[in-house]
């Protein structure tokens, strides 16, 4: 009796054990394997036209030469002080801590030219399949050390129940370090495809080496002792010693980036720093020059952002003086005349950021339809529908658009279009329940069989994802 309850007891343990260790994996790859969408609220992304360009220009040289075709890549900003960059799906997400710190165009290109190389070298398909195979390791150790100690329970012997639990207890950590392993393997990996990547571009690689001079720094200034075996990236210092050689043996080792291109980069840092730490920080940046195009640009964003729109007025024209065909610059200069209550003026400005944004950006045309909205006039409203439908038509995931856009309808009596637009809304912002609720009060409205009434009915019968 005493021997069976011995092993009933351990028999327990050890399947408490397994599931602990089964929802452990399962976490795991979780975790690792399937990162939250871009649109999940606990993502702060960050939409700005001026800095999606930027990163489309320089992403688009590095994702040819690996292979890769830049429509079905997307670079996505996150609004995060931290420096890192990742990719997931066909998604390289950048933090704008990163684009902040980064004082040259080859530092972010060099971190882009990473992300490829984990791209093209189809790393996270082959971590899913590592996942799973570690995960069945794990599990198999720990049936393994369960039978083990089941055994030793029923003979009557701890000795042999210990080494069960042991082995069942070490199972799940002899899965880890192997994964974290075969991750510092691919990350080498990535390193080595950025260098033929830059190459193959003509760009340099010195970006990439101190931005791993940055890394190594922080740790150091830090004072933190790090096992190489407990993370999932080789040690800062490790990876220059595995690019340095390399690296200085290409002939593009000391080749600076376009002037022009670097006054683009400047304005991208100073937007981000204006938008998310004010004006001091536009101030530190600039401290060595605060005369720089870039510098003025940032404070006319803090002035606009903090102070006088009619300061801010007078900072942006200034600019435009300089640079008369910058998109950008007409945009700044819309949204100062919006926030001065000055809608005419704005939608004008706004007209000619459309007219000299290269890109054709979405987000301007949306900008535009929302000024002449603002001007209350039904020839203007009309317009507005155009322009946003134009806008929403080449970036569908700009959920402020939809918002807008509803209020057109509205206000030009097409309430069965406005419930839709703002069924679409919903629906791109994954909240799909109002989704299917503004989807059905549409259809009441909607004429049958309509194109828009044929949508309302896909959004009603979509079921979404599993969490």
């Amino acid at each position: 009796m005493q021997a069976s309850l011995k092993t009933s007891k351990a028999h327990a343990r050890m399947m408490h054990a397994a599931r602990t260790l089964v929802a452990a994996a399962v976490a795991l790859q979780v975790a690792i394997a399937s990162p939250r969408p871009a649109h999940a609220q606990s993502v702060p992304v960050v939409r700005d036209a001026e800095i999606e360009a930027l990163m489309r220009d320089y992403a688009r040289p590095i994702l040819k030469a690996a292979g890769l075709t830049s429509s079905n890549v997307e670079v996505v900003l996150i609004n995060d002080p931290s420096f890192n960059a990742f990719v997931t799906g066909r998604r390289i997400f950048f933090h704008t801590g990163a684009l902040l710190q980064a004082e040259t165009p080859n530092e972010i290109i060099g971190v882009m030219a990473h992300e490829a190389g984990h791209l093209a070298g189809g790393h996270q398909e082959r971590l899913h399949e590592r996942l799973r195979s570690f995960q069945t390791i794990a599990i198999v150790g720990a049936l393994l050390g369960m039978g083990i100690g089941v055994a030793g329970a029923a003979g009557g012997s701890d000795g042999i129940g210990q080494v069960g639990a042991g082995i069942a207890a070490g199972a799940p950590e002899m899965a880890r370090r192997g994964l974290l392993a075969y991750q510092r393997t691919e990350e080498i990996t990535a390193d080595r495809s950025a260098i033929a990547y830059l190459e193959a571009t003509g760009q340099s690689p010195k970006g990439m080496l101190k931005t791993f001079e940055r890394f190594a720094g922080s740790l150091a200034l830090a004072g933190v002792k790090v096992d190489p075996y407990q993370v999932s990236h080789p040690m800062p210092r490790e990876r220059i010693g595995n690019l340095e050689t390399v690296a200085k043996k290409s002939p593009y080792y000391e080749r600076t980036d376009p002037p022009a291109l670097q006054t683009r980069h400047d304005m991208m840092r100073a937007k981000i720093a204006a938008y998310t730490q004010g004006q001091a920080a536009v101030q530190r940046l600039f401290r060595a020059n605060p005369r720089s195009f870039p510098a003025l640009y940032g404070d006319a964003i803090v002035t606009y952002l903090y102070g006088s729109p009619d300061a801010a007025l007078k900072k942006a024209d200034a600019l435009l003086k300089t640079q008369p065909r910058n998109p950008y610059l007409h945009e700044l200069r819309g949204d100062i005349l919006i926030k001065a209550n000055r809608a005419g003026e704005a939608a004008n400005a706004y007209a000619s950021a459309v007219a000299y944004d290269p890109a054709k950006s979405g987000m301007l045309r949306i900008g535009y339809g929302q000024a002449l909205l603002a001007t209350g006039k039904p020839d203007a409203i009309r317009k507005a529908v155009a322009e946003l439908r134009a806008g929403l038509d080449k970036d569908p995931e700009y959920i402020t658009g939809y918002r807008y856009l509803a209020q057109a309808y509205g206000l030009t009596g097409d309430i069965g279009l406005a419930e839709m637009t703002s069924a679409e809304g919903h629906y791109h912002s994954g909240q799909y329940r109002e989704a299917k609720i503004f989807a059905a009060r549409a259809q009441q409205k909607l004429k049958q069989g309509s194109p828009a009434w044929v949508r309302a009915q896909d959004i009603i019968n979509f079921k979404p994802p599993r969490k």
